[in-house]
């Protein structure tokens, strides 16, 4: 399909809804839903040619649904009035626990299948080990992070920090704690505002992979599985056969955004290819999870926040 056609095509399907879309694909075709990750424009403008082009591939209009919360998805993709979506890793889990959605594929992003966690710290401070942060005050990204909420606090767990009822809560933690997103978390920190951030290494680190200016680790995971793309298991097995074989042979277009452009950071998509996966390739941050008590009821307390923000 050429670009013009492509971007032609998912133009008309970005504002439909779910009317009809209940198990497989039907008059309404499929819907592709999207985490609230980003505002919603530049996430229609990033996924837009995705639904072009699967729409071409499955021979079924896919739409694009910007949801209000992973919970949202969870329970759209479990009565089968959702059908395939992007989620975070540990928001994937928690829906594969419950039965609402399978993981199917993870997407690979700055040249990499996997990622890392840090809590790091200024440089001027005194801390200079785990044990430092025993009654400080930390920064978090959002409750569900795997990079920015879950791996930090096992490190801290596993350097001997009670972490008590975190990451729903700081109450019996042996410290103070607060959870945002990457960005916040990391500025918190910077400003003096928290004696250290869990973040992504991301966050913490330049166009050149060091640390920026300021900055020093304290802690560090490696070799966490990024995040995946998830579908209904309402899906007929043929169906989800298909749409895995055609996303894993996407375009690279597909990825570029809008725009078309590979240089507009403002709307190409974060990773730039998929593979093959399954409930396996995330089993360590379920188990990780698991081991913090994070259970599915998480999912609506993080909706329940992110509606009263």
């Amino acid at each position: 399909m050429r670009r013009r056609d492509l971007l032609k095509t998912s133009g008309a399907l970005v504002g439909a809804g779910l009317a009809g879309c209940v198990g497989g694909a039907s008059e309404a075709g499929y819907t592709f839903m999207m985490s609230p990750s980003e505002p919603v424009e530049q996430m229609r403008a990033q996924y837009t040619p995705v639904a072009g082009y699967l729409s071409d591939e499955l021979g079924s209009e896919v739409s694009l649904q910007y949801a209000s919360s992973y919970s949202a998805i969870n329970r759209a993709l479990g009565s089968g009035n959702g059908h395939m979506a992007e989620m975070g890793p540990i928001a994937a889990a928690l829906g594969v626990e419950s039965e609402n959605v399978e993981i199917v594929l993870q997407r690979r992003g700055y040249g990499s299948w996997t990622y890392s966690s840090v809590i790091v710290t200024r440089e001027d401070s005194d801390i200079e080990s785990l044990e430092d942060l025993r009654g400080g005050t930390l920064a978090f990204a959002d409750m569900l992070s795997a990079s920015g909420s879950v791996y930090p606090l096992d490190m801290l767990k596993d350097g001997g920090i009670e972490v008590g009822n975190a990451p729903k809560n700081d109450s019996g933690a042996e410290f103070d704690g607060t959870w945002s997103n990457h960005a916040a978390a990391f500025e918190s920190m910077m400003a003096g505002q928290a004696d250290a951030a869990g973040v992504g290494l991301f966050m913490a680190t330049g166009d050149d992979g060091e640390y920026k200016d300021g900055v020093r680790e304290v802690a560090r995971r490696d070799g966490l599985a990024r995040a995946p793309i998830v579908v209904s298991p309402e899906l007929s097995e043929d169906e989800k056969e298909s749409f895995v074989n055609s996303f894993v042979d996407a375009p690279e277009e597909v990825y570029h955004g809008e725009s078309g452009n590979p240089d507009n950071d403002d709307d190409n998509l974060w990773f730039d290819a998929v593979r093959p996966a399954s409930v396996e390739t995330y089993e360590s941050m379920i188990e990780t999870a698991r081991g913090l008590g994070i259970e599915i009821d998480l999912l609506d307390q993080t909706a329940e926040e992110s509606a009263e923000d």
